[in-house]
């Protein structure tokens, strides 16, 4: 799905505390991995961005400190969490792994599905059903207990009986890919090295398979752990501890609770939205019913308590059991399609269906059945939508209620430069700051008092007839001796009488630490900024690490740096306290041209 460039990228947010604290257990929980190692796939300081694919498929994107995609959704209010690459290579067996030849790989990081004749070894457990995640990666010759890195992310298109046996069709529907484009939005890193399998899954007994295939798993196992070697050190002993530790099948909903689920959420829409619109709305097409009516009506969370093993990765801790986030849709369901789960409907009398081709047509919903007066609302996930928006519009409201700086510049008279002497001959004051129009209007009044404005030429002023002009004009290490006329603008450029110039504040993305990118701040004293306060309110903005630091060259100026990439969230910290955008200037070093 990543094989062209994202369309339309919005900006990025910082993950705050708690919504880090609930997608770390939404990974622990849904992958079966302990807390440590969810602190590890799910770092501090990550970053959400919304986007949308090439084919207007919406989605969101989780960006580490470092700017790599670690995590990622697609479809409006869907519920899986999908790792990429760049996840996977810190935890090799986070998914099912299926391996298949050398000379595949660039046909899939292409961006083509992987055939059943391309896989190799495939899973052994039996959990591992049609469209769960599976990775895949380089089946290695003559090694059956090794693999490449996963290089590839996607769903499981048929069982694994089918799979075994061989034959023709898709075995994985490809979702993303090493090189694809979210991959080259990170650093680009390379694959890690081979990985040894613990447990070698099932290999397909088909004939004419490549030599060194045969079966090595048992029936009923989970999938392998594994671990990186180098290719110049012989095998390493398993990682212990929680890395080893056999996966538990992930629980799903039975398809009579989805059923369920998308039956109130029927209901929710009919109470709510669907009642107060009006009657020319109608009819309106299954699909557009289903996508605007049903799923974005489904609740906002829907947890079943499942037995487990480790209580302290559970979200509220109760009695050893976890909670989960299963996919709540038609497939899932007891109904057959979308065209059965609305004549169900209809049959019992909630909404008035209309079979046509190519799909149904919802003629109208029924506001006074009983069914529907006596639902229980509930949050459901377009009112979290609705609230979020809310707060992103609050949030905006408050910014534009802040008063920008004026920033004013102002000129003193300056002894070293001979700019005093000026005034001071000209009985101006020397001690008070003068903005541009002032200068100008001091200038015109001195060459008006003493009448140097040349007789022949009015555009033209005298300067070498008065000394002090002249050597104001001409600066402390020019000599004014060839100078005897100057235009009128000329005389009146803004450098004149001037020391210093007020310089934009600096926001720069650079790359220290190897790969590690870090956003640096300078340049904020002359607009009343103190870098610690600063840094505080970022490190609570961005929740990340920041410092402050002596500017190189410049030791009486500091520099806050921030980690990772986090130009937007400065940029508007800095709009909120009142510097205009126009004083603001910033870069991304990182970026390669």
């Amino acid at each position: 799905m990543f094989k062209k460039p994202l369309s339309n990228l919005k900006t990025t947010a910082p993950l705050h505390g708690s919504d880090r604290h609930m997608l770390k257990q939404r990974v622990i929980v849904v992958y079966n991995v302990p807390p440590e190692i969810g602190d590890i796939l799910v770092p501090e300081g990550l970053i959400s961005q919304k986007f949308s694919t090439n084919t207007n498929e919406q989605g969101v994107a989780y960006w580490s400190p470092d700017g790599d995609p670690l995590w990622f959704s697609h479809g409006k209010g869907a519920d899986d969490l999908i790792p990429t690459v760049y996840t996977l290579w810190k935890k090799y067996d986070l998914l099912p792994c299926i391996t298949t030849p050398a000379s595949v790989i660039p046909v899939l990081v292409g961006g083509a599905d992987l055939m059943i004749p391309g896989a190799v070894q495939i899973p052994s457990s039996q959990t591992v059903v049609p469209l769960q995640l599976v990775a895949i990666a380089q089946y290695i010759t003559d090694s059956p207990t090794t693999r490449g890195p996963p290089l590839v992310v996607g769903r499981l298109a048929v069982d694994l009986d089918k799979l075994k046996v061989g034959g023709k069709g898709k075995a994985v529907h490809l979702l993303h890919s090493w090189k694809d484009y979210l991959f080259a939005m990170g650093s680009k890193a390379d694959p890690p090295g081979i990985v040894e399998i613990q447990e070698v899954g099932e290999s397909k007994e088909s004939e004419g398979e490549i030599a060194g295939t045969s079966a090595a798993g048992e029936q009923g196992k989970p999938s392998a752990e594994v671990q990186e070697v180098e290719s110049i050190k012989p095998p390493v002993d398993p990682v212990p501890g929680p890395l080893v530790q056999q996966p538990r099948p992930v629980p799903q909903l039975t398809r009579e609770k989805v059923s369920s689920i998308l039956r109130n959420a029927v209901l929710q829409a009919v109470r709510g939205t669907l009642k107060s619109i009006p009657t020319s709305s109608f009819p309106i097409p299954a699909g557009t019913f289903y996508s605007s009516y049903v799923l974005p009506y489904r609740p906002a969370f829907v947890r079943r308590n499942v037995p487990g093993t480790d209580s302290s990765s559970t979200p509220s801790g109760n009695d050893g059991y976890t909670s989960e986030y299963p996919p709540i849709d038609i497939k899932h369901s007891t109904y057959k399609s979308l065209a059965a789960f609305l004549k169900i409907l209809d049959k019992q009398g909630i909404l008035t269906i209309k079979d046509m081709k190519p799909e149904p047509l919802v003629m109208s919903v029924s506001a006074s059945h009983s069914e529907v007066l006596s639902h229980t609302p509930y949050v459901s996930l377009r009112d979290k939508q609705l609230k979020e928006e809310k707060r992103e519009k609050r949030d905006e409201e408050e910014r534009a209620k802040v008063q920008a700086m004026e920033i004013k510049e102002l000129w003193k008279p300056h002894t070293p430069s001979g700019s005093a002497r000026f005034f001071t001959e000209g009985r101006f004051d020397s001690s008070a700051l003068y903005t541009y129009a002032d200068l100008k209007a001091t200038l015109i009044k001195y060459v008006t008092t003493r009448q140097l404005v040349n007789a022949h030429d009015q555009a033209y002023v005298n300067v070498g007839q008065d000394e002090v002009l002249l050597s104001t004009v001409a600066g402390r290490n020019e000599s004014g001796d060839s100078l005897e006329f100057l235009k009128r603008e000329e005389l009146g450029q803004e450098p004149l009488l001037r020391k210093g110039q007020l310089k934009p504040i600096s926001v720069v993305v650079k790359t220290r630490q190897g790969r590690r990118a870090n956003t640096l701040i300078s340049g904020f004293e002359p607009f009343l900024l103190e870098a610690e306060v600063m840094a505080e309110e970022l490190r609570r903005i961005c929740a990340g690490s920041t410092g402050v630091s002596p500017l190189p060259g410049k030791p009486t100026r500091s520099e806050v740096l921030v980690q990772g990439k986090q130009t937007k969230a400065v940029v508007d910290f800095l709009l909120s306290k009142g510097v205009p955008k126009k004083w603001i200037e910033t870069a991304d070093l990182t970026v390669k041209k």
